[in-house]
């Protein structure tokens, strides 16, 4: 996967709570369950760059 961009990342403190709760449920940390979403919705919207 290569090296990570680390950034700041504002969200409301329900939003980030129910990531949390999702995030636990999936047997995910709340970094991991954000970047699953984002991947997701990415792939979803044919934004994903493709592997090789």
């Amino acid at each position: 996967m290569g090296k990570k961009k680390a950034f700041v990342l504002r969200l409301p403190p329900d939003t980030m709570k129910a990531i949390e709760k999702w995030a636990a449920d999936e047997f995910r940390s709340a970094n991991g369950q954000i970047e699953w979403m984002i991947n997701k919705a990415l792939k979803e919207a044919g934004r994903a760059k493709q592997r090789k």
